[in-house]
Formats: C-alpha cells, structure tokens, sequence
C-alpha cells in the first residue's frame, strides 16, 4: 500500500536522519526515498522536513505528524505480527552476525534445537568480532558483546557479565600469578587487537579502583584466539565470564586477582546484546533471540553481573 510505504520512508528518514541512510534501510534508493517523502508532502499539504547539505531536521508539522505516523507503523506492524503468530511455523532465511567466542560456545546447539523445530528455517551466521552495521552487511541483526555503543540502532539485552583476568594452571607454575593488577606490567599480557578493545582496563574491586593502559605483549585479533592463547599457557588476557569460568571449574584456567573486575569508564559490566535496524523485530529473529536469551539464562551466564 502506498500510503503505508510513503509512512514507513518518511519515519526512517526522521529516525535515520539522512535520506540516503533511510533508503539503506528500506533497501531502496535515495532519490525513490526522497519522491516518497515529497509525495507525503504533497497529499499532506505541507512540508514535514527542513532539509539542507548536511541535515535534515522537521517542522513543527512534521514534528506533529512524525507521532501519529510512528503510531500507525506500530500498530500494523503489531497486527502483522499477531497474524505471523496464528500462521505457519518461522521459514526462511535468517542472517545475523555473533562473535567468535559463541562459534564453539552457546549458539550452535540453539540454532540446532530450532532448526530441528523448524525444518523451513535457514541461517547464514557471520562470525566476527568486527563491529558489523547490520544496514550496510544486510544483516536482520548482528549479536555483539562488551560495552554496547551509542547508536541508533534498537537494542535487544541478551545476558550481563563481567570481566576478569585469566591464565593457564601452566602459566602460573612458570611465570607466577599478580597479586593485585599493578603487577600486570611485569607479566605477558595477551589483549585482542580490535580497536574497540585496545583501551584502558578499568579495575575495580570492593575498596580500589584503577585504570592500566598496558603495553601487550602478545596481540591476536580475535576472541577466540584471546582464549586459546590463554589456554596454551602464552599470558594473561582479560575474559568474560561467561566464557571462562566452565573452564576454572574443569581446571583448564585459574582467575587471577580475583577480587577485582574489568568495567567501562563509567563503571559498567560488558553486556552480550544484539542491535537492529530497524524497530520492528522480524518474528523469526525474535524467536531465536528468546532461545539465545533461555540458554544463557540456563547456563547461568549474567548471574554474576551486577
């Protein structure tokens, strides 16, 4: 419906702020998402958008109109999706990105137990612990950990942990453990090469805070690698919990100054979560997002993250 089609390009445009990072959105062009708009105006009467070179900002109008058109996407998309429930089983393809670590970790046995749930139903998992933009990579959403970024991409909450150092029972025999984390200079300290990561560890612990910009000693560039450097015995590396502590139990790893833990500069814990383009979630990547969500909650990954 045409109407429905001008409102849904009119909301990205305000909501993306560019009209060429709307029509990305919507999969069309930015000359199709600007005739749209125009089009809007001109049944309206008026003009909604105040545009120049570099913004595009609304008018009093346009400010008006944006909230009932954002209601009106809402209810049918909601209508939708009430409908989507009462009909077949979820089909299709559905491509999302996940870090590294989940490869070998949580992901595979969900995406198997929903698989077997839904024989129509395909993935296309890009695993990387690149910051992806699921607009630009065509992603229905993309799972990423650490801190989550300011963007305007919507946000699904998956599961909280915390950070802590880390290194092999072998290690520790050979090069000793720190006591406190001023003592990590004087060890070989593993850190992942992602520009995101390469930042100050943030410490805390119930009586002392502090912050090291450590110089590594060795560099790798993924998660994954972070870890099995760390299991062979090669430093020290900072790791989610989640990821590690199955691995203290069995003997595998020792946590190291373990009254403290790594936050952002503002004190948080690091948060598993996945980002969307768009507001509405398409029902199938909901429903994987929920299994995603149930096994980590049964794993007990974020009973510890405060």
């Amino acid at each position: 419906m045409k109407s429905l089609w001008e409102l849904r390009v009119f909301c990205a445009v305000v909501e993306r702020k560019s009209f060429v990072a709307a029509a990305r959105q919507l999969g069309t062009s930015p000359s199709s998402a600007t005739r749209a708009v125009q089009a809007l105006e001109e049944a309206l009467g008026g003009s909604l958008l105040a545009r120049s070179q570099k913004q595009v900002n609304l008018t009093l109008a346009g400010e008006s109109y944006y909230v009932s058109a954002r209601k009106m996407l809402d209810l049918q998309e909601e209508a939708e999706d009430e409908l989507a429930a009462l009909s077949e089983a979820p089909r299709g393809l559905l491509r999302f990105s996940a870090p590294e670590t989940m490869s070998h970790t949580l992901l595979p046995p969900v995406l198997a137990r929903m698989a077997d749930a839904n024989p129509e139903l395909r993935f296309d998992v890009l695993y990387s612990d690149t910051i992806l933009d699921p607009i630009r990579e065509k992603l229905d959403f993309s799972i990423r950990g650490a801190f989550p970024a300011s963007s305007e991409l919507i946000g699904y909450p998956l599961w909280d942990y915390q950070r802590h150092l880390y290194a092999s029972p072998d290690y520790v025999a050979r090069h000793g453990a720190p006591q406190t984390p001023e003592q990590l200079p004087e060890h070989r300290v593993v850190i992942h090469s992602a520009p995101r990561v390469l930042k100050a560890w943030n410490f805390v612990s119930a009586g002392h805070q502090l912050s090291l910009n450590l110089t590594p000693w060795h560099r790798v560039s993924s998660g994954s690698a972070v870890l099995h450097a760390v299991l062979a015995g090669l430093g020290v590396a900072r790791l989610g919990d989640w990821l590690a502590e199955p691995l203290v139990r069995s003997g595998q790893l020792l946590r190291l100054c373990p009254d403290y833990r790594i936050v952002s500069s503002h004190g948080d814990n690091p948060q598993m979560h996945a980002v969307f383009a768009n507001r509405r979630i398409p029902r199938k990547a909901r429903l994987l997002l929920e299994a995603v969500r149930a096994a980590a909650r049964d794993a007990g990954y974020g009973l510890k993250a405060r």
